[in-house]
């Protein structure tokens, strides 16, 4: 099942390019069925997964490279706990949305559903992948289409952004793939679930750098001041489908790289580093809210929101307890929900007034007043206004991380209120005020792809906030062994 849910999508993507120039426009419905398809496996995946079973389910073993002379296996292996499960579900669902706020696409849609599918395969493969060389190669497949997607439809100065998301991914990268080189020798093995048994004690670098080599790719993607600058150009200059994606899934990854590798295999590291990553996680949160309050640009102040949430993600992880990782877990999956919903709402708005300067936008509740609903829907879930699932999971992290960094989970409160500052006002200056005649003939007309993921995305946002357990049941499953490794 694993197998067809990461490679579904990058099939339908290949139809997408196989059909001929007179009926490219089909391509759309290919990549929907694609994406929907995948989308029915993950919620199948999900709702057949054993909270009674310990460890990884749905297992997929082939041996890859069978090197006798060197001492160890490369393996395609597959595996979900309840970490990944949540995050693969996270993905089916975005990629749904990701091609349904893409119908409108004109230019080349062929080869545009094509690299759209072949991003969210990558992102799949990394959730799903338990050996290290195999994440290592999904990580990077992620590059090709990212670059293209923002290269060829985005706006603005679509090649800059586009090289430099590149750029620090690689520079990430390389340090994390030697981190894995040294880790795989040591051990004997690339094998993940062997990995987090294992007690390592030494290596050809000292465990701490070993542990600053593997964060590195991670904290990058995440991202983590000073390491973040790409993602406001890459939002920014990006097609709406593909903030989607990064905002909600691929920015993930760096959380999940951090519980899944850093953290689970070297714990007695992740404790030394401890206090470096709930510093850092502070900044986060008050560099990124404050770079937030000055944006003029809507989709660049959701990208710098998106960089002060991730914040909360690193604190939550640098308490290392159960309620803490939790936090974690819980903050990605519901930043992924939320931040999604608010990309999309930013693509609407963006696709009738063809601007995103705040300044030139005024009293559009009264042309839009669906958009004007959904959006400040969208914006008090960002600022964790209770009942919505961004509360629950920014409350779990304070509570984890509270006694242990008390400075730092003080300063992610204040992050809070500094976020609904931004958030209030961002939506006051759109939406309300004295209605400006420029836009009196505006289209407020709504499509149905339109709509169904801004009910879809508002659903679950409220479900996760009203009945938490849905989800944090199935997190703590995939929590429990890595908090339970830390001494």
């Amino acid at each position: 099942m694993l197998s067809f849910i990461v490679f579904a999508p990058a099939v339908g993507g290949l139809l997408c390019l196989l059909l001929p120039r007179a009926r490219e426009s089909d391509a759309r419905w290919i990549a929907l069925i694609a994406s929907g398809v995948t989308l029915v496996a993950s919620i199948a995946l999900f709702v057949a997964f054993d909270l009674g079973d310990d460890g990884f389910q749905f297992v997929e073993r082939l041996t890859w490279v069978d090197s006798e002379a060197a001492g160890f296996d490369l393996q395609y292996l597959m595996g979900v706990d309840g970490l990944s499960v949540a995050l693969v579900l996270l993905t089916g669902l975005l990629g749904v949305v990701a091609v349904l706020v893409s119908f409108g696409v004109s230019l080349r849609p062929r080869e545009y559903f094509f690299w759209l599918l072949v991003l969210e395969t990558g992102i799949m493969g990394v959730f799903t992948s338990l050996d290290l060389m195999m994440f290592f190669l999904f990580w990077e497949v992620e590059l090709v289409p990212m670059y293209m997607l923002i290269s060829i439809w985005g706006t603005g100065r679509k090649e800059y952004s586009a090289w430099k998301f590149v750029l620090y991914t690689i520079a990430g990268s390389s340090l994390m793939l030697a981190g894995f080189l040294i880790l795989g020798f040591e051990a004997g093995t690339f094998d993940m679930r062997a990995l987090r048994e294992m007690e390592i004690s030494d290596a050809i670098i000292p465990l701490n750098v070993l542990f600053a080599l593997l964060a590195a790719a991670f904290v990058v993607k995440l991202p983590v001041f000073p390491f973040h600058t790409w993602l406001p150009d890459a939002h920014t200059d990006a097609p709406t489908a593909v903030s989607v994606m990064l905002a909600g899934a691929l920015l993930k990854m760096g959380g999940y790289g951090i519980l899944r590798i850093c953290i689970a295999i070297l714990p007695a590291q992740a404790d030394d580093w401890a206090v470096i990553m709930a510093t850092f996680g502070a900044i986060n949160v008050i560099y990124g809210a404050v770079l937030t309050l000055r944006q003029t640009d809507l989709k660049r102040l959701i990208a710098y929101s998106s960089v002060s949430h991730m914040g909360y993600v690193l604190i939550g992880a640098a308490a290392l307890g159960e309620v803490g990782l939790t936090g974690a877990a819980l903050m990605m999956v519901t930043h992924g929900l939320i931040t999604g919903l608010l990309f999309v709402m930013v693509g609407l708005v963006y696709e009738r007034t063809h601007t995103r300067d705040i300044g030139q936008m005024r009293g559009l509740a009264t042309r839009m007043p669906f958009l004007a609903s959904a959006m400040m829907f969208a914006g008090l879930a960002a600022l964790g206004l209770p009942s919505m699932a961004g509360f629950v999971a920014e409350f779990t992290v304070f509570i984890g991380a509270f006694e242990r960094f008390e400075i730092p989970t003080l300063l992610g409160v204040f992050g809070v209120l500094l976020a609904a500052g931004y958030m209030l006002w961002a939506i006051q200056r759109v939406f309300f005020g004295p209605p400006d005649e420029r836009w009196a003939g505006l289209n407020n007309r709504v499509q149905w792809w339109e709509q169904a993921p801004v009910f879809a995305l508002g659903v679950l946002i409220l479900a996760v906030g009203v009945y938490p357990a849905i989800l944090v049941d199935v997190l703590e499953h995939g929590i429990e062994p890595i908090s339970g490794r830390i001494v």
